[in-house]
């Protein structure tokens, strides 16, 4: 059952994964989340986050924000940083990663997805068969039920920790 909850891959910071990579695997478009995966929550995008979003581009990627916010919070972000984005995504729901998927021209097997949270980015995005990647969040500071998710997810994040351990000592 918490095996739903499991990301694909997992990494320190959005900052140190190796976008590249992921191009020459076949990989076309990415779905970032916002807060707390490019920049603290409710904060404006920054040097750092604009200028990942420029090299993705030169690398080839399309990119979408795919955020729970409303409106404002997201088109603001969207215009600094570029590429497309969904508003009040209703994540976990699978409808707005599809969308997402149209708007790009990708399919599942051609996107990634990158967030902070189990219980809505990874899950949604594996219910939608999208390559999740689960990035630590940037900041503590967070809204009240987001913070009880987080007690959760330590939960199931010990389990997947767990699992990829015992793969690890299985390969070596």
């Amino acid at each position: 059952m918490v095996n739903a909850f499991y990301p694909d891959e997992d990494y320190e910071s959005t900052y140190v994964i190796d976008f590249e990579k992921f191009y020459k695997e076949g990989y076309r478009g990415i779905i970032f989340d916002i807060d707390n995966t490019l920049v603290p929550h409710g904060a404006p995008a920054d040097r750092k986050s604009m200028e990942l979003f420029r090299t993705l581009r030169v690398i080839g990627f399309k990119t979408i924000l795919l955020s729970n916010n409303k409106e404002p919070r997201v088109k603001t972000f969207k215009d600094k940083v570029g590429g497309g984005y969904i508003f009040k995504a209703n994540k976990p729901s699978v409808k707005n990663y599809k969308k997402a998927m149209d708007i790009m021209g990708t399919t599942k097997n051609t996107t990634l997805f990158v967030g902070d949270q189990l219980f809505t980015d990874i899950w949604g995005a594996k219910r939608a068969g999208i390559r999740s990647l689960l990035v630590k969040p940037i900041h503590p500071k967070e809204e009240i039920q987001i913070v009880l998710k987080r007690q959760l997810e330590r939960i199931v994040l010990f389990f997947y920790r767990r699992k990829v351990r015992r793969q690890q000592k299985n390969e070596n």
